[in-house]
């Protein structure tokens, strides 16, 4: 990106004005003042100099820097995401890879936020509409929420949003693209994918809609209750959380997360106070989903039913989340209740129920002896067979003692017993690559463990990819991910890449100090370690060339062997 452009941004915008939108500032004589929006403190540490345009916290995160630094910060985007935000604030025009397909995007988003518009409108403006936002009001939820929330209602007709976005100069093959129209098979004709429902928009962090959610309220009890976009360009379910635009800041605040299960949870915990709570919208919780959470916290409470929480997908989620470093909770909720009903019922038993948390391994015990007699043989069989593999996986040995005594005092069966079935329970996904003819751990060339960082830390910092000059240095495998990286923001990504790219987004990191200078350090290592292979290769040909006495091709290949090394050699002084 070209430096007069990120200067004529600057020249365009005050950072007081960008801070403002985000937090409270006081005057405090040439500067301002305000709460730290990245950590709890009661006085007021962080500091805007409207001179010199610069931010900075001088209380517990010491953070600081320019508009694009505390747009990245406080968005949690890298740095292409916090050019594209300030940039259409101030009017410039940025220059994209593919003029093409960012345009295709830009419309599929303004489809989107036609089509909310659209929704919104029909929840005041038609007989039906009315009948659904008084059903909303019965359901708790306040006039002021509706409006937050952009809540809405799509007619119960077969091409009424189409036909109004059509009008609007969008092509009905545009509309299917956004998620919003089904094509007939038999006939070049769509029609409308919600009909009848409320309607919940789905934002990006950014707050740019890209996809609904629509409930049933009244008429066919056929209906499945709940219909969500599907997969589009904009949206991927698998890393899309509700709530996440108006959750971040409090989420970083609080330094804290609260997992829903519906949208009806999040909207109410919201209008009472609980800002940081998002949902998964129904689906279970993912990798992909995680990585957008840990850019404001690593700290989840979970907040489900316990019919819900009892389920193999939560435990699959809450797992990931451990396995990724998060420290994770468990809201104890009456069962069959959700928090839109606790919060409808009675705001402060929400609230008591928030302080009212346990941890993950107590929630597993209380799922797992859940509806089940712990004095019938059979049950206890189910109940150690649920819990000895979570136990099992507990790193600390005195945190797994107690966790199998506490065990054995709840099926009265002796300590020994439970000791004895935990070191024969087998833990799946554990194998370690190993030879089979030696029984040995199979180690990686080094080469491929290099790249691998550099895969971890550019997914982690994709701004940082323009260092990488030429993916040609690196494996197949590599430079395919690295391009995936690339194209990631127009959505053109295969899921399996989207999935190696998640992985490497979430591997833990530890001392990473400077991403630049290291993924700088890794690309010279990889550079010599396929100069080395290169080497190696060539001297082995020398050696059959010898043996044949193919005087010409010895030469050749001497001078390249000459050539690499030094080569090698050059590299080995930078």
């Amino acid at each position: 990106m070209p430096d007069n452009t990120i200067e004529e941004i600057k020249s365009r915008l005050d950072i007081v004005d960008i801070v403002k939108e985000y937090v409270e500032l006081n005057k405090v004589g040439s500067n301002m003042r305000a709460l730290c929006p990245f950590h709890a403190e009661k006085t007021p540490s962080f500091f805007v100099s409207p001179s010199r345009q610069t931010w900075r916290c001088f209380g517990g995160c010491s953070e600081g820097g320019d508009m694009f630094d505390f747009i990245m910060k406080i968005e949690g985007v890298e740095f292409p995401e916090a050019l594209r935000i300030l940039a259409k604030k101030a009017g410039v025009k940025v220059e994209k890879r593919d003029p093409k397909k960012a345009s295709e995007r830009q419309k599929l988003y303004e489809i989107c936020e036609l089509a909310a518009k659209f929704f919104q409108k029909q929840l005041d403006g038609s007989k039906k509409g009315k009948k659904a936002k008084k059903y909303l009001i019965d359901r708790g939820i306040s006039e002021e929420s509706i409006e937050k929330w952009r809540l809405g209602y799509s007619p119960d007709s077969w091409q009424a949003l189409s036909k109004f976005l059509v009008s609007k100069g969008y092509e009905r093959e545009r509309v299917i693209k956004a998620g919003l129209a089904i094509k007939k098979e038999e006939k070049d004709h769509s029609y409308d994918r919600f009909r009848g429902r409320i309607m919940f928009p789905i934002a990006k962090p950014s707050g740019r809609v890209v996809a609904f959610g629509g409930r049933v309220f009244e008429g066919d009890e056929k209906s499945a209750k709940y219909l969500n976009s599907p997969q589009t360009p904009l949206y991927d379910k698998s890393k899309t959380l509700y709530g996440i635009d108006k959750a971040k800041i409090e989420m970083r605040r609080r330094d804290r997360c609260i997992l829903a299960e519906g949208y009806t949870d999040v909207i109410m915990a919201h209008q009472v106070g609980s800002e940081n709570v998002i949902s998964t919208s129904g689906t279970a919780l993912t990798s992909g989903q995680l990585n957008i959470i840990s850019r404001y916290t690593q700290n989840l409470l979970t907040a489900f039913d316990m019919d819900e929480a009892g389920s193999s997908a939560t435990k699959k989620g809450i797992e990931a989340a451990r396995k990724l470093d998060f420290n994770v909770e468990v809201i104890s909720l009456p069962k069959g209740k959700d928090p839109a009903d606790i919060i409808k019922e009675d705001p402060e038993e929400w609230k008591k129920a928030l302080d009212d948390f346990v941890s993950v391994m107590d929630f597993y015990f209380q799922a797992a002896f859940s509806g089940r007699d712990a004095e019938n043989p059979k049950d206890k069989k189910k109940i150690a067979k649920e819990l000895l593999p979570l136990i099992k996986r507990i790193p600390n040995e005195i945190e797994k003692s107690h966790w199998a005594k506490e065990l054995s005092d709840k099926l009265d069966v002796d300590e020994k017993a439970i000791v004895n079935q935990l070191k024969k329970t087998k833990l799946k996904n554990n194998k370690k690559r190993s030879n089979k003819k030696s029984g040995k751990t199979k180690t990686k060339p080094r080469k491929e463990m290099l790249e691998e960082r550099i895969l971890s830390l550019i997914a982690k910092n994709p701004d940082k990819l323009a260092l990488i000059e030429d993916y040609d240095i690196f494996l197949k495998s590599t430079k395919e991910i690295l391009e995936a990286i690339e194209k990631e923001e127009d959505g053109e990504v295969d899921e399996k890449i989207k999935e190696k790219i998640d992985y490497f987004s979430l591997k833990p990191e530890k001392g990473m100090k400077n991403p630049a200078e290291e993924i700088k350090s890794c690309i010279k290592e990889v550079k010599r370690e396929k100069i080395k292979k290169e080497l190696k290769d060539v001297h082995k040909k020398i050696k059959k060339a010898e043996k044949n006495k193919t005087k010409k091709e010895l030469k050749k290949l001497t001078e390249r062997a000459y050539k690499l090394s030094k080569k090698l050699q050059e590299h080995n002084h930078d």
